[in-house]
C-alpha cells in the first residue's frame, strides 16, 4: 500500500477519514440532482458537567482539510472495490474540490451552547461529505482547550505546561492537545515535536530512571547539571523528597561557584502542599530563593486549587492525563446539522435534540456580570452595543482570515481575564448567557407549531 500502515492521517489521505455514511448520502444526492447550496451548523448541545464556558480551537485544522480535500486514485479504487457507488459519484470524488464559505467563531474565543462555531455554506454535497472530518477537528481541541482554560486558571498566574502525550489517545490528539491547550494559556508543551511544527516552547525535566542509572542522587544531579549548566531542573522525590532537596542544594552552589544557577526542582509525588513548602524553606534558608518549584504527578485544576488553597509553594505546574484527555469530561457532544437549503430554514425536532434553523450570527454584549450572547437569524441587523462572534474565515474554498498561535492565545486570555468569578468557579455553574433574537425564536416557534400541525390526524 502506498499510505502507511500504522493508522496515521497523512495529508494524502486525509480525504477518506469520514463516516461511510457521508459518502452514501453524497452519492444520493447526485444521483437525485440535489447539489444545491446548503447551511450546516457545528455546535456543542450541552456544557460538560460542571463547565461554564467553552473555548474555540480546532479551526485551522478544519480549514486546512476543506482548502486541501483531495481524493486520489487510489482511494478511488479502494471505494469502487467496495461495491456501492456509481460510476458518476466516483468521478465526482476524483474531481472534488471544496468551493463553499465558512464562518466561525475565531480560536482562543470563548463560547457557550448552542452557540455555532462553525457555519459552512456549499453545494450540498461539499458541505455534508466534510462533516466527519470537521467534527473530530473540532469537537477534541474545543475538549482540551476549554479544559486547558480551566487548568489555567486555577493556576492563578502560574506556568502551566502540558506534559500529556503519553497518555494522550494517539500521536495525532498529542499534537492537537499541545496546540489547543497553548491557546488556552499554557506556557508550553513537552511534546518536541508540537514545538517544532508550532513554534511552542518545550519544557523538560527527567525522569526517576535517570536518577536510578547512577550510583547515588547525588551524581546523577551532579551530572545532569554538568550537562546542562543553563537549563538544569531536578526531579527530587525519586527517594526521599526533603534529602533530595538539600541534595539539590549541595548542587546549586557548586553551579554558583561556578558562575552558573540551578534553574529548579521538580516534586512529582507525595502530599505536595507541605512538602513544597519544606523545600522552598531548604532553598530560601540556603539563599537560593531563585529556584523555581514545579510540580507535577495526576494534577487537573480541581488538586491544584487544593495545594494552592492549603499554601504549597509553586512556580509552575506539570499536567498530564488530566489535559490531553479531559479527564473528568472525555468527550465533547459537538454536532453538525444542515439548517438552510435553498427550500429555506431546516429543523431537527427530535426530543432533546432539536436544531435551531437557518443562518446565523451571534452576538455578543460585555457587561459587568460577563458576555451576554444572543444568537440571530443571519440578516437581523446588529443590537446596539454587540460585536458579532462568527467571521468569515474561507471564501470560494480558500482561508481568509489566517492568524498565528500568538494571536489565538492573545485573545484568549483577554477573554479569561474578563470573566467574572461566577465563571470561572471550578464546582458552579451560573445560568446560560445565551438567548434567541425574537425573529429567531419566532421562527423555531412556527416550525415546531407546522410539524405539531402535520402529525395530527
Amino acid at each position: 500500500m502506498t499510505y502507511p500502515a500504522f493508522g496515521f492521517v497523512t495529508p494524502r489521505n486525509m480525504a477518506l477519514l469520514m463516516d461511510l455514511y457521508e459518502l452514501v448520502m453524497a452519492d444520493s444526492y447526485l444521483r437525485e440532482d440535489m447539489n444545491e447550496p446548503a447551511t450546516f451548523d457545528l455546535f456543542v448541545r450541552t456544557l460538560p458537567p460542571r463547565r461554564s464556558f467553552l473555548v474555540s480551537a480546532g479551526l485551522e485544522a478544519a480549514l486546512h482539510y476543506l482548502e486541501h480535500f483531495h481524493v486520489d486514485d487510489e482511494m478511488i479504487a479502494y471505494l469502487r472495490g467496495l461495491g456501492q457507488f456509481s460510476d458518476a459519484f466516483l468521478d465526482y470524488l476524483r474531481r472534488f474540490r471544496f468551493t463553499g464559505e465558512v464562518w466561525a467563531i475565531p480560536e482562543g474565543e470563548i463560547f457557550f451552547p448552542p452557540e455555532p462555531v462553525l457555519e459552512v455554506i456549499g453545494p450540498r454535497i461539499e458541505a455534508q461529505i466534510v462533516e466527519t472530518f470537521l467534527l473530530n477537528a473540532v469537537n477534541y481541541q474545543v475538549m482540551v482547550a476549554s479544559k486547558g482554560a480551566r487548568v489555567v486558571l486555577a493556576a492563578r498566574e502560574r506556568g502551566v505546561v502540558d506534559f500529556s502525550p503519553r497518555r494522550d489517545h494517539g500521536a495525532d490528539a498529542a499534537m492537537k492537545a499541545a496546540r489547543a491547550s497553548y491557546i488556552a494559556g499554557c506556557v508550553g508543551t513537552s511534546n518536541v515535536l508540537a514545538g517544532m511544527e508550532y513554534g511552542i516552547p518545550v519544557y523538560g525535566t527527567m525522569a526517576h530512571s535517570y536518577i536510578m542509572s547512577f550510583p547515588d542522587e547525588l551524581s546523577a544531579f551532579r551530572a545532569f547539571a554538568r550537562d546542562y549548566p543553563t537549563n538544569a531542573i531536578l526531579l527530587i522525590d525519586t527517594y526521599d523528597t526533603i534529602q533530595g532537596a538539600r541534595h539539590a542544594v549541595i548542587v546549586a552552589q557548586e553551579m554558583a561557584a561556578r558562575g552558573e544557577q540551578l534553574r529548579g526542582v521538580r516534586i512529582d509525588s507525595g502530599d505536595l502542599a507541605p512538602v513544597s513548602r519544606q523545600v522552598r524553606e531548604i532553598f530560601d534558608s540556603a539563599g537560593l530563593p531563585d529556584v523555581q518549584i514545579l510540580l507535577s504527578g495526576d494534577l487537573d485544576e480541581y488538586r491544584i486549587a487544593e495545594v494552592l488553597a492549603r499554601g504549597a509553594a509553586a512556580n509552575a505546574f506539570g499536567v498530564g492525563t488530566a489535559l490531553g484527555t479531559s479527564e473528568d469530561a472525555p468527550t465533547m457532544g459537538g454536532v453538525y446539522k444542515i439548517v438552510e437549503d435553498r427550500h429555506g430554514p431546516k429543523i431537527k425536532l427530535s426530543t432533546g435534540k432539536a436544531t435551531l434553523p437557518g443562518r446565523k450570527q451571534v452576538w455578543r454584549r460585555q457587561t459587568s456580570g460577563g458576555p451576554r450572547d444572543t444568537i440571530a437569524l443571519e440578516h437581523e441587523a446588529a443590537p446596539r452595543g454587540c460585536e458579532p462572534l462568527l467571521v468569515n474565515v474561507m471564501a470560494q474554498g480558500r482561508a481568509v482570515r489566517p492568524e498565528s498561535l500568538q494571536e489565538m492565545r492573545a485573545r484568549c486570555r483577554a477573554r479569561l481575564g474578563a470573566l467574572p468569578q461566577a465563571f470561572t468557579d471550578l464546582q458552579t455553574v451560573p445560568p446560560s448567557p445565551v438567548g434567541l433574537s425574537r425573529e429567531l425564536e419566532a421562527l423555531q416557534g412556527a416550525m415546531f407549531q407546522k410539524n405539531e400541525t402535520r402529525r395530527r390526524p
